[in-house]
C-alpha cells in the first residue's frame, strides 16, 4: 500500500513539474503527464477520488497558469471564449477518467498502455475540435466547414507548429507516462505480494501444558 501511495505522489509531482512554463521546449508542446494522470486515476483510484483528485490538481495548475499568462505574458485569458475553450479540456479529462474506469488494475500492461494511448488520442480529438468550434484566437483558417475542421486537426494556424506535431507529443507523452505509472504500480503490487508470501505464517499459540499430576503420598 505504501508503495502505491508513493508512486501516486511521485506521479502528481511529475505532472505539476511538467506544467511549469518554460520547463519544456517549444518542440515539446503538449508533451504532458496530464493524459496519463487522468486515465490512470480512473484505473487505480476509488470511484470518488478518481474524480476530485486529478481534476482539482488540474484546476489549480490551470488557474496558476492563467494568472501567469495574464500578468507576465499579457494574454487575455479570462474571456468567455477562452474559458469555454478550457471547459472543453475538462470534458476531455472526464472522458479519459471514464475510459480508465473501464479497466482494472489487474489488467495486463499492454491493455493499460493501449488505454493510455487511446485516452491521449481522445484528448487531442476533443480539444482540437473545440479549438475549431470556438476559435478563441480568431484564426482565419478555422472556417466552419469540414475543411476548416481538418485544418484544425492536422495543420493548425499560422505562427504555431503544425497540429500534427502536437498530436505526436500528446501520443508520445500519453504512452510514456502511462507506461511509467502502470509499471511502477505493477512492480509495487508484485513486491507487496512477495513480502506477504515471505512473511511467516501465524501459528496458533500452544495450549498451556497441564501440570503433571503429583504422586499421591503413601498411606500409612
Amino acid at each position: 500500500m505504501k508503495g502505491k501511495v508513493g508512486a501516486l505522489i511521485l506521479f502528481m509531482l511529475v505532472f505539476a513539474a511538467s506544467r511549469i512554463p518554460g520547463m519544456l521546449s517549444a518542440d515539446l508542446a503538449n508533451f504532458s503527464a496530464a493524459y496519463a494522470l487522468m486515465f490512470c486515476a480512473g484505473v487505480y483510484l476509488s470511484k470518488t477520488t478518481a474524480w476530485w483528485l486529478p481534476l482539482t490538481a488540474m484546476l489549480l495548475t490551470d488557474i496558476g497558469l492563467n494568472f501567469y499568462y495574464s500578468e507576465v505574458k499579457g494574454w487575455d485569458v479570462w474571456t468567455l471564449s477562452q474559458l469555454s475553450h478550457q471547459a472543453f479540456n475538462y470534458a476531455a479529462y472526464a472522458v479519459m477518467i471514464l475510459l480508465g474506469r473501464r479497466f482494472k488494475p489487474q489488467s495486463s500492461f499492454s491493455s493499460l498502455l493501449g488505454g493510455g494511448l487511446l485516452s491521449a488520442l481522445l484528448f487531442y480529438f476533443i480539444t482540437n475540435t473545440a479549438s475549431w468550434l470556438f476559435n478563441p484566437f480568431n484564426n482565419p483558417e478555422y472556417t466552419k466547414t469540414f475543411l476548416g475542421w481538418l485544418t484544425a486537426l492536422i495543420k493548425g494556424t499560422g505562427g504555431w507548429p503544425d497540429t500534427w506535431q502536437f498530436f505526436r507529443n500528446t501520443l508520445l507523452s500519453g504512452g510514456l507516462f502511462t507506461a511509467l505509472f502502470v509499471g511502477a504500480m505493477k512492480y509495487s503490487s508484485a513486491a507487496e505480494s512477495a513480502r506477504e508470501k515471505e512473511a511467516p505464517e501465524k501459528t496458533e499459540s500452544d495450549p498451556e501444558e497441564e501440570p503433571e499430576p503429583q504422586p499421591e503420598e503413601a498411606k500409612a
